[in-house]
C-alpha cells in the first residue's frame, strides 16, 4: 500500500551525507520516488557514481553526486557549494554519514576514537553549520534530519565513541530546534534500531551468535527494513511534518523499551520454568 502521494516531496532539493550505501541510499531512492531532487555525498567516488546511475535508472529524476569526507571542513564547504550551485538551493539536509564498530573501550586507540567522532559528531556539525549559515544569510527556510541511535539517550557499552558522538548529535538537534526555529529551520531526528546494512552490520554483528542475540532483543522478532526508515524520513522532511521540531522518532521494533525494563529479560524463561516459579510463589504465601 502506498503511504504517500507521489508529489509529497515535489521539487525539494535534498542533500544526503553517506548517501551512496545502506540507509542513505534507501532514503535517496524513496525521496526520488516522491518527487525530490537528490544530491548524495560520500568518500568513495566509484560507489557514488554507481548509486547515482542505479537510482536514476530505477526511479527517474536527477541524482547529483559529490565526493566529500565530512571530517574535512574544506571538503564540506566545497560539497555544499557545488550542490547549491547545481540546484540553486538546498531545502533539506540529511546527516546520515556514520562510522561504528564494537570493542571493549579500554582497547581503543585515540585514532579509533577520532575515526568515529570525526564522522558522526564533527561531520554532522560541519555540515549543519555550512548549510544552516546559508539558510540564515539568505533568509531561507529549511529542514535538517539527523540519524542518531536508540542509545544516544541511554549510552551503551562496547560502542562508546558512537554513543558519545550520537548523544552530541541529539543535543545538537534539540538545541538548534529552539535557536534556529525563528529562521524557519526545523530540526528532526530518527533513532533506528537494528537495520542490517552492508558493512555496518558485519562490524556490529560479526558472528551468527551475536546476530541471533541482537535479533532476540527485538520484541517484534525481526530487524527493520530500509524502506520503513525511508518512509519515516520522507514524512519528517515533508511539509506535512511542518510542526514537528526537535523531535526524535525511534524506529526499532520496541528494542530499547525491552532493554529499559529491569525484568524484561524474563522473556527467556521457559513455560516449564514459569510453572516451577509459580509453584514456589504459592508455597511462599
Amino acid at each position: 500500500m502506498e503511504a504517500f502521494t507521489q508529489d509529497l516531496l515535489k521539487d525539494k532539493v535534498i542533500l544526503i551525507t553517506g548517501g551512496g550505501t545502506g540507509l542513505g541510499r534507501a532514503m535517496a531512492g524513496r525521496f526520488l520516488q516522491l518527487g525530490a531532487k537528490v544530491a548524495i555525498c560520500g568518500r568513495r567516488e566509484e560507489v557514488l557514481e554507481q548509486t547515482a546511475e542505479e537510482l536514476s535508472s530505477a526511479y527517474g529524476g536527477e541524482v547529483y553526486r559529490q565526493r566529500c569526507d565530512v571530517r574535512d571542513p574544506g571538503q564540506v564547504h566545497n560539497c555544499v557549494d557545488d550542490v547549491w550551485q547545481h540546484f540553486g538551493r538546498i531545502d533539506v539536509l540529511v546527516n546520515n554519514a556514520a562510522g561504528n564498530f564494537i570493542s571493549p573501550t579500554e582497547r581503543l586507540s585515540p585514532n579509533a576514537v577520532n575515526a568515529v567522532l570525526g564522522i558522526v559528531l564533527h561531520g554532522t556539525f560541519y555540515m549543519t553549520l555550512e548549510v544552516g549559515k546559508r539558510w540564515i544569510e539568505q533568509q531561507l527556510p529549511g529542514t535538517m534530519l539527523n540519524i542518531v541511535t536508540t542509545y544516544a539517550s541511554t549510552g551503551s557499552g562496547y560502542v562508546v565513541p558512537s554513543a558519545a558522538a550520537k548523544a552530541g548529535v541529539l543535543a545538537l538537534t534539540r538545541s538548534l530546534a529552539v535557536e534556529w526555529a525563528p529562521h524557519g529551520i526545523r530540526q528532526v531526528a530518527i533513532a533506528p534500531g537494528p537495520f542490517p546494512t552492508e558493512g555496518a552490520w558485519s562490524r556490529l554483528s560479526p558472528t551468527p551468535e551475536l546476530e541471533a542475540k541482537m535479533l532476540g532483543r527485538v520484541p517484534l522478532g525481526r530487524t527493520g527494513r530500509p524502506e520503513e526508515l525511508a518512509d519515516l524520513a520522507a514524512f519528517l522532511v515533508s511539509d506535512a511534518a511542518g510542526y514537528i521540531n526537535g523531535e526524535v522518532v525511534t524506529i526499532d521494533g520496541g528494542e530499547w523499551l525491552r532493554g529499559a525494563g529491569q525484568f524484561n529479560d524474563l522473556a527467556e524463561v521457559t513455560e516449564e520454568q514459569w510453572d516451577r516459579l509459580s509453584e514456589l510463589t504459592r508455597k511462599g504465601k
